[in-house]
């Protein structure tokens, strides 16, 4: 991850989210699955993927943001139905 200036946090990209270098990070898929979304932990962040598209983009989240959405997705409130 590229810092910026000491003190200042990490380099922020364009939609406000830190700049998370994922090069060579280890991506994990569900075992109970296709394995379609994978995830990274990287520098405190976790970021989220297509693993039919790895070199798309990269949803990155802080471990606050990813506890909503876990929850958020227990709980159904991402369900299309």
């Amino acid at each position: 991850m590229n810092a910026g200036a000491a003190g200042a946090g990490p380099e922020l990209a364009p939609n406000g989210k830190p700049k998370v270098d994922f090069t060579g990070a280890e991506w994990l898929c569900s075992s109970q699955g296709v394995g379609d979304v994978q995830i990274a932990f990287v520098d405190g962040y976790i970021g989220m993927r297509d693993g039919r598209q790895e070199d798309g983009p990269v949803l990155v989240f802080t471990p606050a943001e990813w506890r909503a959405f876990v929850l958020g997705a227990r709980d159904g409130e991402f369900d299309l139905t």
